[in-house]
Formats: structure tokens, C-alpha cells, sequence
């Protein structure tokens, strides 16, 4: 089914320019080598799975939506996510440990997505976009080590321009359908993002809470970035890229 996806070329260019903006910074200096708790080692190799993988599935959806440069934007869109899953492989390499194979939530998440089409797919996946938010700017602001420090803030500078872009995409495929349709999805949504949220809660916890920030909070600012998101994608008039970048919040901090 082929659906107006509007003019992505301004996205294309953004992915673009990130990579030339990459291709010039070089790498982090992983020489001076990290020390990492050993629960943040834990979760991170947990998230390098999640961003592993070469997104064929995203990438062939993209393609059968109808417009070439929004299915080239998603190729870049993938390139960072194994761009990421790259420097997190490299940054626990320099802390003395190693990357795993698989886990299971991430096969869960991987399969719930390539259920259906490419709108259910960029649903799912935008889950795992608002829960990166919160995580890497807590590895960010919480974590004492630079050369961690400087591999989170890379990573969120790319997720922050994410969210949007799968934005304005889900918005552009919801905007003809009823308002009754759209209430329905939104709550099926709200759904999938509790459960994901609570494995990542559970999962993550003792990580998280050796950044300084509590699971209550955490939980909390990803709802609330969360509500942003949902109401930018089922509002036929949604805020767009601008808006919702700024609603991106700090994860809150406390024990």
C-alpha cells in the first residue's frame, strides 16, 4: 500500500549532514580506556544488541511507502542505529568487557515489530526511541567516566532527531483516518509502552539508579516524553519536529 508520506527531502538532509558531521569528528579517543560499574556494563551491552541488527525489515517497508527519498532517509536512520551499536561495542571493549550475543527482550521486541506494516513497525519502534532518550541522557549527565560520557551524548545528539522524524511519518499515516480509529491505536499503544517500559524498569534498574536517577523517575519522564510523542503523531494538526523536540525532558534525578 503506498501512502503519502509528504516531503522528507529537509530529513534527508539533517541524516545527511550528521554524517558528515561523524565522518569529521572522528572517533572517541577509546585509548584512554573507561571504567564502567559493573550494572552499567550489564545494561549497556543489553541496549547494543537493541541497536544491532541491519534493519532490512524497516528498510524494505520504506520502500513501498512511495517515496524514494523518505526510504533513503530511513537507510541513514538504520546506519546510525549500527553506528551506535558500534560505538557501545568500542566503549565496552575499552572497559575490559564484551558484547553479548542476544537477549531476549530484545528478541520480543524485534518480532513484535515485523508483525504487521510499516506504521505498526515505526510504533514499536518509536518505544524503544523514547525509552533511548531517557537512558542515554542519564548515562550522559550521571556517569563519571569521559569517554562514556562522550559515546552517550553522541548517541542522544542521533535520538533526538529520531523522534521526531518517525513523528511526523506516523503523523502523515494517521492523518485521514477517524477519530475513533486514532483513539483505539493510541490506547493499544499506551499498552505495548507500559510493558516495555516496566522490562526496562525491571531490567535496568540497578543501572539506572547508580546514574542518580530513581526508577520512579525515569518511569516518569519517559511517560511524559511518551504523552508528547502520541499526541504529535494522533493530533491531525500535530506541533511537527520543532515542538516536539523541546518537550524532550531530563530524566528526573533522586533516590
Amino acid at each position: 500500500m503506498t501512502v503519502d508520506t509528504g516531503d522528507f527531502t529537509d530529513w534527508l538532509r539533517d541524516f545527511e549532514g550528521a554524517a558528515l558531521l561523524r565522518r569529521t569528528w572522528g572517533d572517541p579517543d577509546w585509548g584512554r580506556g573507561a571504567r564502567l560499574d559493573p550494572a552499567l556494563v550489564r545494561s549497556l551491552q543489553r541496549f547494543q544488541v537493541g541497536e544491532s541488527g541491519d534493519g532490512r525489515g524497516l528498510i524494505g517497508k520504506a520502500g513501498g511507502a512511495g517515496d524514494p527519498v523518505y526510504a533513503e532517509a530511513i537507510r541513514l536512520f538504520v546506519a546510525e542505529e549500527c553506528e551506535h551499536a558500534r560505538l557501545l561495542g568500542r566503549l565496552l571493549l575499552a572497559a575490559g568487557a564484551t558484547t553479548i550475543a542476544g537477549h531476549w527482550s530484545d528478541t520480543a521486541f524485534v518480532r513484535v515489530r515485523r508483525l504487521l506494516g510499516l506504521r505498526t513497525e515505526l510504533m514499536v519502534l518509536m518505544l524503544a526511541e523514547v525509552v533511548a532518550l531517557g537512558y542515554y541522557r542519564a548515562v550522559r549527565d550521571g556517569v563519571r567516566d569521559p569517554l562514556a560520557t562522550d559515546v552517550a551524548a553522541r548517541i542522544l545528539s542521533d535520538e533526538l532527531r529520531h523522534v521526531p522524524f518517525h513523528c511526523e511519518r506516523l503523523r502523515r499515516s494517521f492523518r485521514t483516518t477517524s477519530r475513533p480509529y486514532r483513539a483505539v491505536a493510541s490506547a493499544l499503544w499506551w499498552l505495548l509502552l507500559a510493558g516495555a517500559l516496566t522490562v526496562v524498569v525491571l531490567d535496568h534498574s540497578q543501572a539506572v539508579s547508580g546514574l542518580g536517577v530513581s526508577r520512579t523517575g525515569f518511569a516518569r519522564e519517559v511517560l511524559a516524553a511518551f504523552r508528547a510523542v502520541v499526541a504529535d503523531v494522533m493530533s491531525p494538526h500535530g506541533r511537527g519536529r520543532a515542538g516536539l523536540i523541546g518537550r524532550c525532558p531530563t530524566p528526573g534525578r533522586g533516590r
